[in-house]
C-alpha cells in the first residue's frame, strides 16, 4: 500500500500548491488552496475560503458530489460559497480519492482526516474556531457529510445533507436502476476504459460518467465502489451506512431533497429523517415539491425564490448550531 502523509506531514511547499482546478474566489474573498494529505504520488487538496476580516469563525467542510466516482472541490457554487461566507462562516471544500480505484474505506479515511486537518491547521491559516465546525454536502457529499457523524471525531457541530443517503447498500444502488435502464447500456468495455488509470483525487473528466452509468444500470455501485457484494456480504456495509449507526450522539441534521429525484430517492431522506426521530436526535427535512436532483443548481436557480428561501433556512440551522 502506498505511504500515507498526514496533513501535518505534507511541507510547506505542496500545501500551498495550486490544483489545476483552482479558479479566482469572487471579490473580496481570500482563497488558498492546500494540500491536506498525499497517499503515494496522489496529493488530496482542500480550498479555504474566508473573508479578509474573518477572526476565531466557525467553519464548513464542503464535501462534493459526483457518486464517489466523479468531481472535484471546484464545483463549489459561487452565490452559494458567497452565503456561507457573509453568515461568518470560513468554507473549506475538499477533495478525496475517487472509486473504483480507491474503495470506500479509504475515501473515509479521507473525509476523517480533512477533519482533523481543519481542526489542526484551521486556526493558524484561516482563523477558524476548531470547537466549532460543521458539514456541508451534496449528494456523493451529503452521503460523506452523513457518514461524518459517525466516522469523526469529535463529531461536527451540525450536518447539512442536501438530496444524500444514509444507505448504500438498499436496492436503489443494489439492483438495476429503472430510470438509469431507459437510457442506452452502457458496456462493459466503454465502463472500465474510462476508470482504473491511477489513483485520483479530483477530476471533471466526463467520461468517468459512463462508469457511474455501468453500474446504476446493472445495480453493481455498491460492490465496485465500497468492493463489498451486499448480497454475500450484507454485514460488511454496516460500517458503511450511517443510517445502521446512529444514536442519540448523532449531529443535529438538515436533510434536504426533491421529491422527484431520480437519482437518488426521495425515501433515503426520509428514512433518515426516521431513523434521527427514534434516537431522539434534532433534525429537520425539507422536502422541495416537484424538484428533482439538484434542485439547487442550474443558472435558474440563483434566481428561484424557493431556492433562495431554502439557503436562508439552511443558513439559519448552521448559525444555530455552531455560530456560538
Amino acid at each position: 500500500m502506498a505511504a500515507t502523509l498526514p496533513a501535518w506531514s505534507v511541507s510547506a511547499a505542496e500545501a500551498s500548491a495550486t490544483s489545476p482546478n483552482s479558479s479566482p474566489p469572487p471579490a473580496g474573498i481570500l482563497k488558498r488552496t492546500h494540500c491536506y494529505k498525499q497517499v503515494g504520488d496522489c496529493r488530496i487538496q482542500a480550498d479555504v475560503y474566508r473573508l479578509a476580516e474573518s477572526t476565531n469563525c466557525p467553519a464548513l467542510v464542503w464535501v462534493h458530489g459526483g457518486a464517489l466516482i466523479t468531481g472535484n472541490r471546484a464545483s463549489l457554487r459561487p452565490q452559494q460559497l458567497q452565503k456561507y461566507l457573509n453568515a461568518g462562516f470560513s468554507v473549506i471544500s475538499i477533495d478525496y480519492r475517487l472509486a473504483p480505484e480507491t474503495k470506500l474505506k479509504f475515501i473515509i479515511d479521507d473525509l476523517r482526516d480533512a477533519f482533523a486537518w481543519v481542526r489542526e491547521r484551521g486556526p493558524e491559516l484561516a482563523g477558524i474556531d476548531p470547537k466549532r465546525i460543521a458539514v456541508v454536502g451534496h449528494s456523493a457529499g451529503g452521503y460523506l457529510a452523513l457518514t461524518s457523524g459517525v466516522c469523526v471525531e469529535p463529531r461536527p457541530r451540525a450536518i447539512v445533507s442536501f438530496y444524500g443517503y444514509g444507505d448504500i447498500a438498499g436496492a436503489w444502488y443494489a439492483r438495476p436502476d429503472p430510470f438509469y435502464c431507459q437510457q442506452p447500456a452502457v458496456a462493459k468495455e466503454e465502463a472500465w476504459a474510462a476508470v482504473g488509470h491511477g489513483v485520483i483525487s479530483e477530476t471533471a473528466a466526463p467520461e468517468r460518467s459512463r462508469f457511474y452509468l455501468y453500474c446504476r444500470q446493472n445495480g453493481l455501485w455498491p460492490k465496485e465502489v465500497a468492493g463489498h457484494d451486499p448480497d454475500k456480504e450484507p454485514k460488511a456495509f454496516d460500517p458503511f451506512c450511517p443510517v445502521r449507526n446512529v444514536t442519540k450522539e448523532y449531529p443535529p441534521t438538515l436533510l434536504l431533497h426533491g421529491d422527484k429525484d431520480t437519482d437518488v430517492p426521495y425515501e433515503q431522506s426520509v428514512l433518515m429523517a426516521k431513523t434521527l426521530a427514534g434516537h431522539g436526535v434534532e433534525h429537520d427535512l425539507i422536502t422541495l415539491t416537484n424538484r428533482g436532483h439538484g434542485f439547487d443548481g442550474g443558472r435558474k436557480a440563483a434566481e428561484d425564490p424557493v431556492i433562495a428561501e431554502t439557503f436562508d433556512r439552511v443558513v439559519a440551522f448552521l448559525k444555530q448550531h455552531v455560530s456560538q
